[in-house]
């Protein structure tokens, strides 16, 4: 029998001290369980229950997700703090290039100023009520407050990527220059460039941060997830030049995502050239791929511009 069967999980798939201790188990046991690598402690007296589902990437945003709720919930302090930052990032399901998970990032409604404590990074500055959402019983703050903080804190790429993120997700663009505009530090008039150029149709991390070293190296922008009609198919590229070049980035998520029943990645790649070659014949155009690894080298201006020029 699992552990996940022996232990009673709360809504979140989390595990509290005080429902485990009812169920019979004690500190020691808990412990133990740690120890085997069965349990992950992710806040005092609370649990998350080891898996591959807390692997990888996407498993560590999992992991950080369930931190963050176990952190904000565990919490004395009256509802005086709400998550927010990379934080509620996680809750709301923004994703974020390059986030900094060492701390639960929380506002608070009555501080003004920050502080770091216990493994909480406590923000101050005015948060009005309405810029506060409830998420599955988690107070955090709305999509637009969480991007533009997130922004204001990050690089140019961190800044376009939450932003396109955010725009995705349904947040209205006004509201989120409307937030901007209230800010007056050198972040905000960074992430400001950001906003102007953002875009809800890209579709990762990996794409945003294309995307943001191709306008840092000064290359023309190209239209974003374009259709494409091949004898009766329709294929959407992620980035195009008109008449001149086609373009994508080759994360391995994306396999994952394009998945049909029963297929393996080997063979969805496959079925991904053979798409490649289908397009080419019908467009005439060079199709150019790029990787993670490209990315991290800044490498993705440079291999667009031997064929954009």
């Amino acid at each position: 029998m699992t552990i996940a069967l022996l232990l009673p999980q709360d809504r979140f798939g989390l595990v509290r001290r005080a429902a485990a201790f009812e169920a019979g188990w004690t500190d020691a046991m808990l412990s133990a369980a740690v120890r085997r690598g069965e349990l992950i402690r992710v806040a005092i007296g609370v649990y998350a229950i080891a898996g591959v589902d807390l692997d990888g990437p996407e498993g560590a945003d999992r992991l950080y997700r369930l931190r963050s709720i176990a952190t904000v919930s565990n919490a004395r302090d009256g509802g005086a703090t709400v998550l927010s930052h990379q934080s509620a990032a996680a809750v709301h399901g923004l994703p974020l290039l390059k986030p900094n998970r060492e701390n639960i990032h929380v506002t608070s409604l009555t501080r003004g100023g920050g502080l770091i404590r216990g493994g909480r990074n406590v923000h101050g500055g005015h948060l009005d009520e309405t810029q506060i959402v409830d998420v599955d019983g988690i107070r955090v703050t709305d999509v637009v407050r969480t991007a533009v903080d997130v922004a204001e804190a990050g690089s140019f790429a961190q800044a376009l990527t939450v932003f396109d993120a955010a725009l995705r997700a349904g947040a209205d663009r006004a509201s989120l220059e409307s937030e901007l505009g209230r800010r007056r530090t050198k972040g905000a008039r960074e992430a400001r460039t950001a906003i102007v150029v953002a875009d809800g149709r890209s579709a990762s991390v990996g794409e945003s941060w294309s995307r943001a070293q191709m306008i840092e190296d000064g290359l023309a922008l190209p239209d974003l997830q374009v259709e494409h009609a091949v004898d009766g198919d329709t294929f959407v590229v992620d980035y195009e030049w008109h008449g001149r070049l086609m373009a994508e980035y080759d994360g391995l998520h994306k396999y994952g995502r394009l998945l049909r029943p029963a297929e393996t990645t080997a063979r969805a790649v496959i079925r991904e050239k053979r798409r490649e070659d289908r397009l080419r014949r019908a467009t005439g155009l060079v199709m150019v791929r790029w990787v993670w690894a490209d990315l991290e080298r800044h490498r993705v201006a440079a291999i667009l511009r031997e064929w954009l020029d």
